[in-house]
């Protein structure tokens, strides 16, 4: 996936300036796409480039002008198409997976500290997971469509945090 299409998904949820994206990405995009706002800023410049999306200038008293970023048609467009295509998995690629590996020729400590530090990073963002799916989606089958697919997007990074936790745990427990 591209970060133009991560950008194009958030903006047609709503218009909104370059730091409110940046500020929604990290809440909602981000856990599963990360980008730095210089990134998402110099996207939006190529997004603005090619016509997929638009933008206006509104007026501030006593703050810089706030410029608003729409999806234009074009940009709804390629975003279907992108939809449309198929896409696969996204390989591994993890430095804690690496030293397991290599886990052996390493102190235990450390490799048991460096598990059980991934086990509350984990923890910690599944708590983070927890607390939206209480705020925002208490009723899932009443959800309108849209949250529908954001929910599903929450429950794949549940699942994600659960697995990783309990992997962890197994790990520890192994080696200890």
């Amino acid at each position: 996936m591209a970060l133009a299409h991560a950008i194009l998904a958030s903006l047609v949820e709503r218009p909104c300036s370059g730091y409110d994206l940046a500020k929604q990405f990290d809440g909602s995009v981000g856990f599963f796409w990360s980008a730095t706002h210089q990134q998402i800023y110099r996207e939006l410049s190529k997004l603005e480039a090619q016509n997929w999306i638009d933008s206006e200038i509104i007026p501030q008293e006593g703050r810089p002008d706030k410029k608003l970023y729409h999806v234009t048609q074009e940009g709804q467009q390629r975003l279907l198409e992108w939809i449309a295509q198929p896409c696969e998995p996204t390989p591994i690629k993890d430095d804690l997976l690496v030293k397991i590996f290599g886990g052996y020729v390493a102190q235990r400590q450390t490799i048991l500290e460096e598990l059980e530090c991934h086990r509350q990073a984990h923890l910690k963002k599944l708590s983070r997971y927890k607390v939206l799916q209480r705020k925002y989606f208490q009723n899932p089958q009443q959800l309108s469509e849209q949250a529908k697919f954001q929910y599903l997007t929450l429950l794949n990074g549940m699942s994600y945090e659960t697995h990783w936790i309990a992997w962890c745990e197994q790990a520890i427990q192994l080696l200890s």
